[in-house]
């Protein structure tokens, strides 16, 4: 009559959790998401790393870095390479992780307070009901964290490094000897290639992030600006609330699950964040893969096979992009990534390796999504300003403006009426 013991004993684990919360921790208890990840990476299997798996990441990411050395002029961004198992990954991502998904957290934790605070009960009871809503929206806050545990928990199961997904979640170039074990599967291919040219990739992000400095803030801002307006869809949440059985863990996952109560407001101000983002998620994915490519080439022999993998991966959306859509309503995939590699390489052949990589130092000289779709001008124009040319057009108009108003001579405004 009392169900099961173990999923009882998870759940007086999880109400004790939400429990300690401070009140001033936000809508989610991120320490319980947090051990809700682990529980379930852990549960899956999530050995720590030995010293040999570590000695060779360790030495694929610091090989890695010296091949960048000759195809970007981007200093390097490995200071202190690790290897990371996938509960440390969690434990390292979870800072950005919150503040993409608090936003939204706090909507479906609002919406979901509400909703089950209003359900059944007459009104002159819903407005004597304060302290309980309180409990109910803080009973919705440990909800909607038990799905973001799960969610960050099948992400890690998933990702090989600390970039995956084209954020960056972590300062520390990392990769994840487990994933690469799971990237690996099916492949027939060499493992030190493998391991390799993901450590290329996940070192030229490293580059991107660290020495680029406002494109970390442009990203998350972007997807920030797209959280806000999505909104908790009521009537779905309510159809998945009615008779919903609190003991019953499956049950609740199941009813939180995936973006079915995420919906977009899709107002000009939310399509701006989403193209801004989209396009910018692809010259980031199209510049790394140009400088990956073109690192590999020559030194691994299974590079192109690999790089198409790769390609498929991102462009198609994998797992992990399906994951994120769950975390925050939004699938990051960078739909046109053939169109921002090309981009990037006609850039190299016209201007080099330097021109290639100033564009990153400045927003306003990055490409626009029409830029993707004709590379030729915004190579032949677009970004190179001649300064020279700039200071004298200011200087010209300073000219004119003297000679109007008489200034120049030194003899003021003519008085139209004295007739000189």
């Amino acid at each position: 009559m009392f169900g099961n013991p173990e999923q009882i004993a998870a759940a007086m684990r999880q109400f004790a959790d939400m429990l300690s919360a401070p009140p001033s921790s936000g809508p989610v208890n991120w320490d319980m998401a947090k051990n809700i990840a682990r529980h379930a990476v852990v549960a899956e299997g999530d050995p720590s790393v030995m010293e040999g798996e570590r000695r060779q990441i360790l030495d694929a990411l610091n090989l890695a870095d010296l091949w960048l050395n000759e195809t970007t002029t981007l200093p390097s961004g490995v200071d202190a390479p690790a290897a990371w198992s996938r509960s440390e990954w969690i434990e390292k991502t979870v800072p950005v992780w919150q503040k993409l998904c608090d936003p939204i957290a706090a909507r479906m934790v609002e919406t979901m307070g509400g909703t089950l605070g209003s359900a059944g009960l007459p009104a002159e009871a819903q407005s004597m009901a304060g302290p309980l809503m309180g409990m109910l929206k803080q009973m919705g806050g440990m909800m909607v964290g038990s799905q973001i545990g799960q969610a960050l928990g099948s992400l890690a199961r998933e990702v090989v490094g600390s970039t995956d997904i084209g954020l960056p979640l972590s300062g520390t170039a990392a990769l994840l000897p487990g994933g690469i074990a799971s990237f690996s599967e099916g492949l027939e291919l060499p493992s030190e290639e493998i391991r390799l040219y993901l450590a290329l990739r996940e070192s030229a992000h490293q580059r991107l992030f660290k020495h680029v400095p406002w494109l970390r803030a442009h990203l998350l801002g972007a997807v920030e600006e797209y959280a806000k307006g999505i909104t908790v869809d009521v009537s779905a949440l309510e159809e998945q609330l009615r008779g919903l059985d609190v003991n019953n863990p499956e049950q609740l996952q199941q009813a939180l699950s995936g973006g079915a109560l995420l919906k977009p407001e899709e107002t000009e101000r939310q399509k701006a964040a989403l193209a801004r983002l989209e396009t910018m998620l692809a010259l980031v994915e199209g510049w790394v893969a140009t400088v990956v490519d073109k690192a590999a080439g020559g030194k691994l022999p299974s590079a192109a096979a690999l790089a198409e993998t790769v390609r498929r991966r991102r462009a198609t959306g994998g797992p992990a992009e399906r994951t994120f859509g769950t975390l925050v309503g939004l699938e990051l995939r960078p739909r046109r990534l053939r169109e921002a590699a090309a981009l990037w390489a006609a850039l190299e052949e016209a201007r080099g390796l330097d021109g290639r990589d100033a564009v990153w130092g400045h927003p306003d000289l990055m490409p626009r999504a029409e830029d993707l779709d004709d590379p030729a001008s915004f190579v032949s124009g677009g970004v190179q300003f001649d300064l020279s040319t700039l200071e004298q057009g200011e200087k010209d108009t300073r000219d004119d403006t003297r000679d109007d108003t008489g200034d120049e001579t030194g003899e003021g405004p003519k008085d139209a009426g004295d007739g000189k």
